[in-house]
């Protein structure tokens, strides 16, 4: 298909990106053809899909306030994808306007929206990186410019190390960032599972075979074992819904048809 005028040039607008389908199924409208083809065939062998992926974004929401409340006011958004309202500057940034944040992501097109959007705010700024090349995201000048590393930080891969195969280390990939983390730092993921709904767990992570982002989903046990070097906060691995909901919330009867955990940690 032909590329929109919006989209950067290097972009393959023929092959779907994880990123962009995420876009979709919040709503959002920086996705192609291509993209909402596969969030269909996704939802018609899932769907709840929609709904999981809007309980992974009220999670970062909730999770970045609390943050806020214990003090933090530098976030790294790793894996950030394309930026929908409600995204974690607006919410730092409503609890603490001095907060700073750094989003990284490889999807180009995010990368290129993002900057798009963020013009203008100068606490504020966009990495073009590989999660696994820790060195690029750290290293990064705009890092630099507005992170000071000697100081807690809030690193957040949410939605992100589902993409990062066995092979790849994640936990080795963690523990790099953990030692560039101050005491005090904390850790936010959120990571996909077949827990819950395995059957429609695994055709999903069939599909994404199709895709340049190919899925890993993984178990509570495996989960918590990311957390090496942090201490849980409570309530420690839970199912999406059930990481400290909102006050006055209902629980929900059945969190594990969310299929995704949610975890929170604090550096020693």
């Amino acid at each position: 298909m032909e590329s929109p005028s919006w989209a950067p040039v290097e972009v393959d607008v023929d092959r779907p990106s994880a990123a962009r389908v995420y876009d979709y199924y919040l709503g959002g409208s920086h996705n192609f053809a291509v993209d909402r083809e596969m969030a269909r065939l996704a939802v018609g062998l899932w769907p709840d899909l929609p709904q999981i992926m809007q309980a992974n974004r009220a999670f970062l929401r909730r999770a970045v306030r609390y943050l806020a409340s214990q003090g933090i006011t530098q976030f790294l958004d790793i894996g950030s994808g394309i930026p929908t309202v409600g995204n974690v500057h607006e919410v730092a940034q409503a609890a603490a306007p001095d907060a700073r944040v750094v989003y990284v992501d490889i999807d180009p097109v995010a990368v290129a929206h993002s900057r798009a959007i963020l013009v203008g705010d100068d606490r504020t700024d966009v990495v073009h990186a590989d999660l696994r090349d820790v060195e690029s995201v750290l290293g990064d000048s705009r890092t630099a410019r507005l992170l000071d590393l000697s100081r807690p930080v809030g690193v957040l891969m949410v939605a992100l190390l589902h993409f990062v195969p066995a092979e790849a280390n994640p936990a080795g990939l963690l523990a790099r960032y953990r030692a560039a983390m101050a005491p005090g730092s904390y850790l936010v993921v959120s990571h996909a599972t077949h827990e819950g709904q395995p059957d429609e767990a695994g055709e999903h992570t069939a599909l994404y075979q199709r895709t340049g982002t190919p899925m890993t989903m993984r178990s509570r046990a495996e989960v918590d074992g990311l957390f090496d070097g942090f201490d849980l906060v409570a309530p420690g691995v839970v199912f999406l819904p059930s990481w400290r909901p909102e006050p006055g919330a209902l629980p929900d009867a059945h969190p594990e048809r969310y299929s995704g955990f949610a975890a929170v940690g604090r550096r020693r």
